[in-house]
This record gives structure tokens, sequence and C-alpha cells, in this order.
């Protein structure tokens, strides 16, 4: 592979944003539900039209990594400038890391982590004093991900998908 060009997302992405968010939520995490619930979430938050509302959302941040060679969109990452969680918010100006997907062929190659590095510049760049971001119990694997970027558990939250509750690690960083 060709090395990837790391961009900010726009409006001529969503459908590609869409598809990949389905396609890597599927792939790590479909075998968790009912179908039922399963559809209803990707119904909710993985359409053309529900990614592309949030693309025009000036409270968040999208930045992809493409194949230079092909196009193909191999991974993203979305910020929302505003805290997710102000319950459990230690710092003044809290940001949050929404969502950090990468096509199931492409991990392993470094994506995750030079859109995490954008995610944390851009945060600092913006004031931040504090990152969160929520993540699945089961998934050990982003956990660890995380903690290399300095994240931590400091609470317990929930994460619906249909009718489903997921328990869900909350993980911060102060900056």
């Amino acid at each position: 592979m060709t090395k990837p060009l790391v961009r900010p997302a726009t409006a001529a992405d969503a459908p590609a944003l869409a598809r990949l968010g389905r396609e890597a939520f599927v792939a790590k995490f479909g075998d968790l539900y009912r179908p039922e619930d399963l559809a209803a979430f990707l119904d909710e938050v993985y359409t053309e039209a529900a990614v592309a509302a949030d693309l025009a959302d000036p409270a968040r941040l999208f930045h992809l990594a493409e194949d230079t060679a092909t196009g193909a969109l191999l991974a993203w990452c979305k910020l929302g400038l505003t805290c997710g969680f102000p319950e459990h918010a230690r710092g003044k100006n809290v940001m949050e890391i929404k969502q950090l997907y990468t096509a199931p062929r492409a991990t392993g190659q470094g994506l995750g982590a030079a859109l995490m590095d954008w995610a944390m510049a851009e945060v600092a760049a913006r004031g931040a004093d504090e990152v969160q971001l929520s993540v699945f119990s089961g998934n050990t694997d982003a956990q660890r991900f995380y903690a290399r970027f300095g994240f931590a558990k400091v609470a317990d939250a929930t994460f619906r998908v249909g009718e489903q509750l997921d328990h869900e690690f909350l993980f911060a960083k102060l900056l």
C-alpha cells in the first residue's frame, strides 16, 4: 500500500464514511446484537444522511485516511468539540473523541495512531484541558491502544445499540 493521505473530511465523503462506519462496526461488534437492534443502530448512526448531518455540525470535526493510489477510505476519526460526559468532567474545556474506525483490512498499519495524533493536536490547539472517549468494556485491543496515548478509565458508562445497553468504559486524559 502507498502512504495514505490524511485529510479533513468533506460533505462529499459522507457516503464513504457511512459505509466504513457500518463495515467496521459490524465487523467488530455485529455478533453482539440481535439483528433488529443492530439494524436500528446502523439506520440511526450510519446512513449517508446521518453522517452528512454530523459533517455539517460545527461542533464536530472529521479527519480521514485514504489510499492515495485508489482513493479508498481506510480510516476516520470524529471529534466532538463539547463534553460528552459532563458528569465526569475534570477539566473546564473538555472535548470528546466520538469515533475512530479503521477498515478491517487496514488495521495494524498505523492509521489509528495517525488519526489519534491529529485528534490530540486538534484538541490541544482548541484549548482543551481534557479529552474523553468511551470504549466497549470488552474491546481490550482498543483499551490498550488508547492507553498508549495516555488515556485511562475514569468511570463506567453505557452505550445503546437498538434496545441493548452495552457496558462501556469512559476513558479520559488531562492535557
